[in-house]
């Protein structure tokens, strides 16, 4: 966590020499609704060594905080989106039966603690569609670009009756396609799609977001959507095979 926040802020000292020159900029922070349903492991052996968000793990749909910032930037130069997500859980849970766990056989039937982070930061680069905006009198714009998803992964399994602990952590580089629509048939009105996705080796992951926005006066704007963020990696061991889906809402400044 603090090397994802220290890589943040390092990226954010980066962009403010780009805001400087910037032709808009966006920030805004909010809360996703977070529905987490599927499985993970670390190094299993069995399927028997999977263990369900939900019914072993028992984590529980939460509100955790988000926050973006978007550079445009002049027609030469890429445009900035930086986007930050907290995913963890920390819960007690038990299964039924006997689990292996990076290497560890755990206890069926006998309680433990869980912990399970994918706090992650997304950096895209990416190019509006040329002269689609103005064509369209800036009610359509469409946006393609590449996209790096830095995720902070830690799993952790600790069975206090039997003095059983197991982890494992590390920062995950994530390089996905970026795309991005905006309609806005109003000035105060808009609505917003983006899509950030990779598929390969047999593993996928994506991400999409349907924003709905409201500027109430001046650059303030408020805005709520729906995210659905589907994951399969099996990276160092570590096996994810969920998806995490839920409403969202924040409020921003828009120049």
């Amino acid at each position: 966590m603090k090397k994802l926040l220290l890589i943040i802020g390092y990226i954010g000292l980066l962009c403010l020499p780009a805001a400087a020159f910037a032709f808009g900029l966006e920030i805004a922070g909010g809360a996703w609704y977070q529905s987490p349903d599927g499985t993970m492991s670390y190094d299993k052996t069995t399927h028997a060594d999977d263990l369900d968000l939900n019914n072993d793990l028992n984590y529980n749909d939460e509100w955790q905080p988000t926050g973006r910032l978007k550079i445009d930037m002049p027609f030469v130069f890429p445009n900035i989106y930086l986007m930050y997500t907290r995913m963890q859980w920390d819960e007690s849970g038990s299964k039924n039966v006997n689990f292996k766990f990076g290497g560890k056989t755990f206890q069926g039937k006998v309680p433990f603690k869980s912990k399970l982070r994918m706090d992650h930061l997304d950096a895209a680069l990416y190019y509006g569609l040329p002269f689609l905006k103005t064509a369209t009198a800036d009610v359509l714009n469409i946006d393609l670009g590449i996209n790096v998803r830095l995720m902070d992964l830690k799993t952790e399994i600790d069975q206090k009756d039997n003095n059983l602990k197991e982890s494992e952590s590390y920062l995950l580089p994530i390089p996905m396609a970026y795309a991005g629509l905006q309609l806005r048939p109003l000035a105060w009105l808009g609505f917003e799609f983006e899509g950030r996705g990779i598929a390969y080796s047999g593993d996928y992951y994506y991400s999409l977001i349907g924003r709905l926005k409201v500027k109430p006066f001046g650059p303030v704007f408020v805005a709520g959507g729906y995210r659905y963020d589907k994951i399969d990696i099996d990276h160092k061991d570590i096996e994810i095979s969920a998806d995490f889906s839920g409403p969202f809402a924040e409020v921003g400044l828009e120049f």
